[in-house]
């Protein structure tokens, strides 16, 4: 009898670390889904930043012509914004990664040419980019991831 409960104590161990090893490899794997999922919107952002004119990325104002050339980017730019803040509100975005982004977009639109291309595309397009309207009223201080629950 005590060797059938040594078996059954040692099969009920190896059944929770078995357990407890599926648990860690399923986290590990949505860390790195989520990882490379947010690498993939890192790079999105770079080739929409790389026809934005430098001046404005320098915080400079931009010459009319250059910026009526550029202001598609800037509307790409705020599109990917305003998707990052629904990834984020659906938990699709770490809140680490969020931070980072939340800070980038924040120090963009203070930026003259940045400012300039939102205010006519807010004023332009009134019923879009709720989310990246939503942030900026808040200012910046609201994990959109929140707002659901709101």
């Amino acid at each position: 009898m005590e060797w059938l409960t040594f078996v059954q104590v040692a099969a009920w161990v190896a059944t929770a670390a078995g357990v407890l090893l599926a648990v860690w490899q399923i986290r590990l794997g949505q860390r790195q889904s989520r990882t490379r999922f947010e690498d993939e919107l890192t790079h999105q952002y770079r080739e929409i930043v790389k026809r934005i004119p430098v001046e404005a990325l320098l915080g400079e104002d931009l010459s009319q012509e250059k910026y009526a050339i550029a202001l598609d980017a800037f509307y790409r730019y705020f599109d990917l914004c305003n998707e990052q803040i629904f990834l984020r509100e659906n938990d699709r975005i770490s809140k680490e990664t969020w931070k980072n982004w939340c800070e980038g977009i924040r120090s963009h639109l203070e930026r003259p040419a940045f400012r300039r291309a939102w205010e006519e595309i807010k004023r332009r397009a009134p019923d879009s980019f709720n989310g990246l309207r939503k942030l900026e009223a808040t200012e910046f201080r609201e994990d959109p991831q929140l707002w659901s629950w709101k």
